[in-house]
């Protein structure tokens, strides 16, 4: 079984960085108001400021909090079910902080993929992906790809029957060992 799993909102919560940054410079935004994948959109935010300043909240890697506690025993058995991936989208630069993060995190895994474009992910040749990303989600799906939506306010829209929910990580052993 070959297992990817996203880093961005499924172990790591940097929305909770960003929004930090972004409200002690702009009006306050509350994670619940994150409801949409390009939420920066309703609060008039360029694209490209809120994406560099994602990539700045990565420099900080130390104070960017795990999604949840116990990720390290998750991922390790996690792990156990076969080889267990980090596949993310981002720019290359913050790469190394990634990496510093997880081992920090003492997350296990088997490789590290990076890619440009988060849908670029479902071209990959994966068992099942485990992923936050609503535009992910439905392109997986159109490649007939398993996948595992990691629930987050921005994606509580997506449904569909082949598609599994998780609330945390730890459902995701569960549901793969079912496949």
């Amino acid at each position: 079984m070959k297992i990817a799993l996203d880093v961005d909102g499924v172990l790591a919560d940097v929305i909770v960085s960003w929004l930090n940054y972004s409200n002690s410079i702009r009006p306050h935004i509350s994670k619940n108001q994150v409801t949409d994948w390009e939420f920066w959109k309703k609060f008039d935010i360029n694209p490209f400021d809120f994406y560099s300043e994602l990539s700045y909240c990565w420099k900080n890697w130390e104070s960017l909090p795990p999604t949840e506690q116990n990720l390290s025993s998750t991922t390790k058995n996690l792990s156990t079910l076969g080889q267990v991936d980090i596949v993310t989208a981002r720019e290359r630069s913050t790469d190394s902080f990634v990496k510093n993060w997880l081992n920090f995190h003492n997350i296990s895994y088997d490789d590290y993929v990076s890619v440009i474009d988060g849908p670029m992910k479902s071209n990959l040749d994966y068992d099942v992906f485990i992923d936050d990303s609503p535009l992910n989600a439905v392109k997986f799906l159109e490649n007939n790809k398993k996948v595992i939506l990691y629930s987050q306010p921005w994606n509580m829209h997506i449904s569909n029957d082949k598609l599994d929910r998780i609330t945390n990580l730890s459902e995701a052993i569960e549901k793969i060992k079912s496949y």
